[in-house]
């Protein structure tokens, strides 16, 4: 009699787990297949990936919709307004903003409008253009006509009023017959001037009413309550700030001071 151990012998044991069957093999493409082996193929794959994404990134700049001049603002106004600006730059809407040309667009703005000092036109992505602008401020007016221009601290004339600008000193140019108009020119005579005026203190500057250039060694200021400065030339302008607000403390019933020399200056009632 056979034990169970024989009977079991006789058992055909069955594999465990899933019925096995005929297998599906996946085909891959051959360039999937074949491994980058070599310096020169992975080069290609990368050469090929630069290629796909530097036009995909050039069509995104140049010839989609996403990167489009849409809005161009001013910033920075004080005088003029930003729909003056704005209308000056004469910015290309509806371009590339890539291809915006910033510095064209910047001196197109100083030359439409000699207010503005200094420009910065930014581009501000996807779709705006800011112009930040920092317009002159005026140092001395000079009358012309019945205007007056407007002269800021570089000498530069930049723009006609109709009224004189409150707190700020006329410029008299007397040097039509001046050997100093011929040496130094106009614009320097001007510039000497504004530098003048620029070295006073504030306690000072805010007397000032007129600023007289007879030649370039020859600046005088009249002052509130009828007193007169003189100057000299623009030639150590610093030192004679300083003297000269000593002097007007130390002799307050004075009309004439002379700080042309700052070493000797002098002071009199006349």
């Amino acid at each position: 009699m056979a034990g169970p151990r024989t009977a079991q012998r006789g058992v055909k044991k069955r594999p465990s787990g899933p019925p096995s069957g005929p297998r599906t093999q996946v085909r891959w493409p051959r360039w999937l297949r074949t491994p980058v082996r070599t310096p020169r193929r992975r080069l290609a794959l990368v050469l090929v990936l630069v290629v796909l994404f530097g036009g995909f990134g050039a069509w995104a700049l140049y010839g989609s919709d996403w990167f489009r001049v849409r809005q161009v603002k001013a910033a920075g106004t004080r005088v003029l307004t930003p729909d003056e600006v704005v209308a000056a730059a004469r910015a290309p809407v509806d371009a590339p903003l890539v291809s915006v040309d910033t510095d064209e667009m910047a001196g197109r703005l100083r030359a439409a409008l000699p207010r503005i000092k200094a420009v910065e036109v930014v581009r501000s992505w996807p779709h705006t253009i800011v112009l930040k602008v920092v317009e002159r401020t005026p140092e001395l007016a000079m009358r012309s006509g019945g205007k007056y221009s407007e002269v800021d601290d570089e000498g530069v004339r930049f723009a006609t009023v109709r009224t004189l600008p409150k707190g700020v000193p006329l410029l008299e140019m007397a040097v039509s017959d001046s050997p100093s108009l011929h040496r130094f020119g106009i614009d320097r005579l001007r510039r000497a001037a504004t530098d003048v005026v620029g070295r006073l203190p504030e306690a000072v500057h805010k007397d000032v009413r007129r600023v007289r250039v007879a030649s370039y060694d020859s600046v005088t200021l009249k002052l509130t309550g009828g007193r007169t400065v003189v100057w000299g030339s623009r030639e150590q302008g610093a030192e004679k700030a300083k003297v000269l607000v000593a002097l007007l403390k130390a002799a307050r019933g004075a009309h004439h001071f002379d700080v042309a020399v700052p070493s000797a200056p002098a002071a009199s009632g006349s």
